[in-house]
């Protein structure tokens, strides 16, 4: 197959197999296997051979994303961007959060996924063998104004899909950007405090009559399973024991 990416940024990690797959304009010997990873950055195009099923993520990134996102996390002017090409490369940092991305996404952990996403990125541009780069010093977090809009968008969307993006906006900063200095201002990051408002919330309406599964909707939990899996996490019994409590 032929792979062309004219617009954007590709991360491509290997999650189960590829033994059966080697890119036929590059190394003839290299062979696929879980947990490497490829980048064909924007203007990339490659001739592939594949011979046997095998499991991947895609990542794309559109370019002016990864360029604000390096300008506002490392200082540095945009232009100086570059993404080399890489194949079968093995990178155990960035593998691992787009494992995560991975996994959030398939649970419909929206606001994690997301996190992920601009984790991983990040990860790459430290990663001493594509630039080895210190990310700006934080300092003071969030503007106060920034945290108070914020937060009332959280409570007001608790019952929604709250995404990154969606946070960002309201202080006008890069998804990345803005998780960072959230993480400065309240300890943990923004699906971190999404959580624990939802799991607080569940445990008001766990005390009047509403069946468990109307209250995990009523949460933004996607079901009652996942709210009993978060419920217990954050609260060490399931919606059922705590209600039995009251």
């Amino acid at each position: 197959m032929s792979y062309e990416r004219p617009n954007g940024h590709t991360f491509s990690l290997y999650l189960r197999g590829g033994a059966g797959t080697r890119r036929l304009d590059g190394s003839p010997a290299a062979r696929g296997r879980a947990g490497v990873l490829c980048i064909m950055p924007q203007g990339h195009s490659s001739e592939w051979e594949i011979t046997d099923f095998f499991e991947f993520v895609h990542l794309y990134v559109p370019d002016d994303q990864m360029r604000r996102m390096f300008a506002e996390t490392f200082d540095r002017d945009a232009r100086l961007m570059a993404l080399p090409e890489v194949t079968f490369a093995d990178a155990p940092a960035l593998a691992h959060t787009l494992r995560q991305m991975t996994k959030a996404i398939a649970a419909g952990g929206h606001l994690l996924a997301e996190e992920a996403m601009t984790q991983a990125i990040n990860d790459f541009f430290v990663d001493p063998r594509y630039g080895g780069m210190r990310p700006c010093a934080i300092s003071g977090g969030l503007a106060p104004h920034v945290r108070r809009r914020s937060l009332e968008y959280i409570e007001a969307h608790l019952g929604e899909t709250i995404r990154l993006q969606d946070l960002a906006a309201i202080g006008q900063l890069s998804a990345f950007h803005f998780q960072r200095m959230f993480r400065a201002s309240y300890g943990v990051s923004p699906h971190g405090w999404v959580a624990h408002r939802r799991v607080e919330r569940a445990k008001s309406m766990l005390s009047g009559m509403d069946p468990i599964a109307q209250i995990a909707s009523a949460c933004g939990f996607s079901s009652q399973s996942h709210m009993t899996r978060a419920f217990k996490l954050g609260t060490g019994v399931t919606p059922s024991a705590y209600r039995q409590r009251q």
